[in-house]
């Protein structure tokens, strides 16, 4: 077992969890993805891609265990599937293209500070929340898409 993997096994045994071979292989694709959203059907293609023998059944199952131990955050945005990403323990929001599904990660102290101020002007207490912003990104293909077509009459 080389460093990494001990490294990740010890994670996964901090969490109360088996380190087993297809929970290893999903955790080591989210920590060296240089894509931070995942599909179940993303993750499964990449392990296929490295002859991992993992069903997509087993590739759901472990997503769901590490979005229970908070491991993975899950989020849903317009495409209606759930999207997995490293927990990295601060909180972020997103901006999502609606053209080509880019999504693209910010934090703003302003805004947190401003959706605490609505709860307790409301008498709410805020105990979590997502913010998903959805938009068009600055990729001209994306631009051009979402330009109105002009007729002529």
């Amino acid at each position: 077992m080389t460093r990494h993997e001990t490294t990740q096994s010890a994670e996964l045994q901090s969490i109360g969890m088996k380190a087993t071979v297809p929970r290893m292989k999903v955790l080591e694709l989210f920590q060296s993805s240089s894509r931070r959203h995942l599909t179940a059907d993303d993750v499964y293609k990449v392990l296929l891609n490295d002859n991992a023998d993992i069903a997509l059944a087993t590739v759901y199952r472990v997503l769901m265990q590490f979005a229970e131990a908070g491991v993975l955050l899950r989020s849903h945005f317009e495409s209606g599937r759930a999207l997995f990403e490293l927990n990295e323990g601060t909180h972020h929001d997103h901006l999502v293209c609606v053209e080509c599904g880019q999504i693209e990660e910010f934090a703003d102290p302003q805004i947190e500070r401003r959706q605490k101020s609505i709860c307790a002007e409301r008498g709410f207490e805020l105990k979590e929340h997502s913010l998903a912003l959805y938009g068009v990104c600055s990729r001209p293909e994306c631009q051009a898409a979402a330009r109105p077509s002009r007729t002529r009459r």
